[in-house]
Parts: structure tokens; sequence; C-alpha cells
């Protein structure tokens, strides 16, 4: 889960199935029911059918939980990103900060590092498609060391300068989900 759609989705099949839920968060659901191994697959099929995936692997949800914490910091918090990610993701999700990170690599087959910066890029687009703020302020907003370092990374993974995205009339963006 990695929108407010997808929490929505899940709270849905939740109550079709009559399950009382605690919280419903991205990647997380504290269900108050102990699940039988019936109900636990009608949870699952449901959730195929939308689009989404109940996972049980213990590594795959802590996978799960790094990317969401990600999509948080960089897509949903109005704060500044001006916590290290390293030290963000070790707090939150309580492991060291080499584990998380040589997890996901053999997972994932990327790092976490060029996960973010997947994600800074498509919430740079959205910042710049909207308008109301100017790659310095984007750049500051981001946590960026100055606006070179964001148009040199922003063009090392699109292919385009700032300026030219925001001239682009058909802007590319991509999906939460696709990332």
């Amino acid at each position: 889960m990695v929108s407010n759609r997808c929490k929505l989705a899940v709270k849905e099949e939740l109550n079709k199935l009559g399950l009382h839920y605690v919280f419903v968060d991205l990647g997380e659901v504290e269900i108050m029911e102990d699940l039988t191994e019936e109900t636990r697959t009608k949870l699952k099929i449901a959730l195929l059918d939308s689009g989404l995936e109940l996972m049980e692997n213990k590594r795959a949800i802590l996978i799960e939980k790094i990317k969401n914490a990600v999509v948080e910091m960089v897509h949903h918090s109005d704060e500044l990103i001006k916590t290290n990610f390293s030290d963000f993701l070790s707090e939150k999700l309580n492991h060291d900060y080499t584990y998380l990170a040589n997890l996901f690599s053999e997972v994932q087959g990327t790092t976490i590092a060029q996960y973010i910066i997947q994600h800074k890029i498509e919430r740079i687009k959205e910042l710049i498609i909207y308008d109301e703020l100017n790659i310095t302020e984007i750049a500051w907003k981001m946590n960026y060391s100055s606006v070179a370092h964001l148009s040199n990374q922003f063009k090392k993974m699109t292919g385009l300068t700032p300026s030219h995205f925001k001239q682009l009339k058909d802007k590319r963006r991509s999906p939460i989900e696709d990332i």
C-alpha cells in the first residue's frame, strides 16, 4: 500500500469480510480478530482483485515498510526533508541502516539511495507541474545542497533539465506505485 487510495481499498475489503481493524496504514493493518485460514485466503484473493497483495514474509514486509517510509517522507510530509534518510529509516523501522540497505538491495536489485532519488525526482516533477515554487525553492524544500545539484540529478534521471521539463506540454510522471 503506497497511497491513500490503497488504504481505502483495504478498509473496504476488510469491511466486506466483516473484519474489524485497529488501524490501516501504509503497508500495515492491525486486525482485531484472529484470522482463520479460510478468511485469510478470502482476504488474499480480495486484495489481489484490488491490485494489492497480502504479505506474510517478514523480509517482504520489511521491504514494504522501507518503501512506505520513503513515500511518506518524500511525498506526504509537509515538513522539509532535513533528516538524513538513513537515520530516519533506522529510527522509524528500529533496524540498523546497514541491515536495511543490504536487505533492500538484495531483494529489490537497487539501493535504498537510488529508490529515494527516484521518488525525489517524481516529487520534483510534481512541484514543477504545480508551478507554485521556483526551482530554488524546490531545491531547498527537497533538501538539495544547491540548484545545480538538483538539476544535475534531475537531468541524470530524466534526460531533461528541470526548466526543459517545465516547458513540456505532455509532462510524464510515474505513479508512486510504479516506482
